[in-house]
């Protein structure tokens, strides 16, 4: 990892979220872009909900529903998550968090990290 440039993570950890959606979740997104902040990892999912759940997401319940089957399948593959972070990075995940947007079809996952992968790359900025 030393020798790659912060862009070319970046861009690894897009190309492995769009793997793990295509693979886990049966559809992958539209646009993804993944940014590292420090001791974060922003991961911004353009275009992730099936034609199924943005019918669902037409209601209040049928958002809600979406919400919360797409959280608990995320917590699910949390593990999975994790080590894609570490095999790319170098760095253990601390925490994620994640949200999804059922009126855009946009989702965030933010990866917490135990260290700050921003400072390998100081110079690049």
């Amino acid at each position: 990892m030393s020798d790659a440039s912060k862009g070319q993570i970046e861009a690894r950890i897009s190309e492995a979220i769009i793997k793990f959606e295509k693979e886990y979740m049966g559809r992958g997104p539209m646009e993804t872009k993944s940014y590292i902040i420090k001791d974060m990892i922003f991961v911004r999912l353009k275009g992730v909900l099936t034609p199924a759940e943005e019918q669902l997401a037409k209601t209040v319940d049928g958002a809600d529903l979406v919400k919360r089957t797409r959280v608990q399948l995320l917590e699910g593959a949390r593990p999975l998550l994790e080590s894609i972070v570490l095999d790319i990075t170098g760095c253990r995940v601390q925490s994620l968090h994640t949200d999804i947007s059922t009126k855009t079809g946009e989702r965030v996952i933010i990866f917490t990290l135990y260290q700050d992968l921003g400072l390998e790359f100081s110079a690049d900025n």
